[in-house]
């Protein structure tokens, strides 16, 4: 049988999660604390600046109330700034770990 190129990369990506998976279960930094406390920051890191847009967006209704809803437009900016910051606390623990 003779290895194709696309064989050999299929047989790098599995070796590579196969290490990664081994490692893993030999670290014993990162108990299933350590994945709860990772959801909860990935949960506040939404929640507080969907917090912060929302009471801004409803003080600037309040003070020069108008057309555009400063509410909805700083609600939807927090949600994705939130997820942006998500994202990238995500990206960095996963960083960590290969």
């Amino acid at each position: 049988m003779v290895d194709t190129n696309e064989d050999k990369e299929f047989s790098k990506i599995i070796e590579k999660k196969q290490k990664r998976k081994l490692a893993a279960r030999k670290d014993a930094q990162h108990p299933v604390w350590f994945g709860l406390g990772m959801f909860g920051l990935v949960g506040w890191s939404v929640a507080i600046p969907t917090i912060l847009g929302t009471f801004l967006g409803l003080w600037l209704d309040k003070t020069w109330p108008g057309r555009p809803s400063w509410t909805l437009t700083l609600l939807l900016t927090g949600v994705m700034v939130g997820c942006w910051n998500a994202w990238y606390w995500v990206k960095r623990e996963s960083r960590k770990k290969e």
